[in-house]
């Protein structure tokens, strides 16, 4: 059973809870006046870069910095959000200076909450523009403008000198690995050479195709062989068939020059057959030493097309280390500087002192309905009516003693009958005064 049900309730509720809501109106407005007067100002400063594409086409000279710009820029998102740098900041603008009760960590985290960094990608449909980014905007929220522009400008700046070196330090890497690399190959390419030399002398193959040669020496041999057993057989025929009707002396002269000639022929046989020998000897391990040249030979090629490789690669890497040091690749340049804001973002102290008021009212409205809901009194014929079905057949006055009344009342009346007496006075005097 409540008591509000009609207008003329309402009426009377405000009538009677009127210090209550006089009360919390004035304590509400209070309250908002003093929040407002305490909201601290806050301004907001941008800062935009862009990403400049490279002077000179990749497809010409190609940077040897790999990755998208979306992760690179990541990356140097998470280092300016770090512990320290966020300190360097901190000490370089002697930020939250006037906050003295503040630990290093409490303003590390205030200032990460008050920095944004947000990237616009470029337009384009499908995925070939994945991963590819135009600006990057740095906000800063500070209680003081200057601070605002400074911090977003210094965020921006740093993560320019961060690209830069990053890019110089991933392009200076990759040619001094290269050019380590190439060296190496160098010096594995003569080792190896070196050991077949090596292994050549130490298996009499010094000429290059030994192995060919002297099979057609062999080949040569046994031809000038056959040669000299053919002339051996002409001679020794050639010795039989002296003419015996010649003179003692001629026919043993005949007979001398023909014995020295087959000694001579059959000399020379001995030492081919003997060369022919040593050769075939020789040929005996001739598969294994195959093997073992196959082998130099198979890893010199292979070390001859990695460092045909890597020379290629290092004259790119050439090509970008100049790129980088001549600023002629992709560059982050600023598109709209951080200016010194002259408006704060937060709402007026006014609006916030009217939003209090008006919510006080509210407030002050909801205290004196409770208050009547606690204590559900018939007040009135009509209401006693509208909740039993019964009609009273009498109304009896508010008849409360003196003390109970209403003080304001009471106060009010006191004053006004000695307004009426003070004036009734004042009119007797001036009618007895003589004319």
């Amino acid at each position: 059973m409540g008591p509000i049900y009609t207008f003329d309730d309402v009426i009377d509720m405000l009538r009677r809870r009127s210090r209550a809501i006089i009360m919390v109106i004035l304590l509400g407005s209070i309250a908002s006046v003093i929040s407002a007067l305490s909201a601290p100002h806050v301004y907001q400063s941008s800062e935009v870069i862009q990403i400049k594409l490279p002077k000179v086409s990749n497809d010409l000279a190609p940077s040897t910095v790999e990755g998208s710009p979306m992760r690179r820029l990541l990356l140097i998102e998470q280092q300016l959000m770090a512990r320290g740098n966020i300190i360097d900041v901190i000490k370089k603008h002697d930020l939250y200076n006037d906050m003295p009760a503040l630990r290093m960590s409490d303003k590390v985290e205030l200032l990460r909450g008050s920095i944004t960094i947000t990237g616009a990608g470029s337009t384009g449909e499908g995925y070939e523009n994945d991963g590819i980014l135009s600006t990057l905007s740095f906000t800063a929220r500070m209680n003081d403008p200057a601070d605002a522009q400074a911090v977003a400008r210094d965020f921006a700046d740093r993560t320019r000198s961060l690209s830069i070196a990053q890019r110089r330090e991933q392009t200076l890497g990759t040619l001094e690995f290269l050019q380590r690399q190439e060296e190496n190959l160098i010096r594995d390419i003569a080792t190896l050479e070196a050991e077949r030399a090596d292994f050549q002398a130490a298996n009499d193959l010094a000429l290059e195709g030994s192995l060919l040669f002297r099979q057609s020496e062999i080949g040569n041999l046994n031809e000038a062989i056959l040669t000299l057993d053919r002339e051996i057989v002409a001679t020794r025929l050639a010795r039989t068939r002296v003419s015996p009707n010649a003179r003692e002396a001629t026919i043993a002269r005949r007979q001398a020059e023909l014995d020295a000639t087959l000694e001579n022929l059959s000399t020379q046989r001995d030492q081919l057959v003997e060369r022919r020998d040593a050769l075939n000897s020789s040929l005996q391990t001739s598969p294994e030493v195959d093997r073992e040249l196959a082998r130099f030979e198979r890893r010199l090629e292979q070390l001859q097309n990695q460092l045909v490789i890597t020379t290629g690669r290092r004259s790119a890497a050439n090509v970008g280390a100049s790129l980088e040091i001549d600023k002629r690749s992709e560059e982050l340049i600023t598109l709209e500087a951080a200016e010194l804001p002259e408006y704060p973002i937060t709402s007026s102290r006014t609006i916030i002192a009217a939003i209090g008021g008006v919510g006080s009212v509210a407030l002050s409205l909801i205290v004196a309905f409770v208050l009547e809901i606690r204590h559900p009194v018939l007040r009135t014929a009509q209401q006693i009516t509208r909740e039993t079905g019964i009609t009273p057949l009498i109304s009896i006055p508010d008849i409360s003693a003196p003390e109970k009344a209403n003080v304001w009342k009471q106060a009010w009346e006191k004053r006004s009958k000695a307004g009426l007496k003070g004036r009734a006075s004042r009119r007797a005097h001036k009618k007895a005064r003589p004319s």
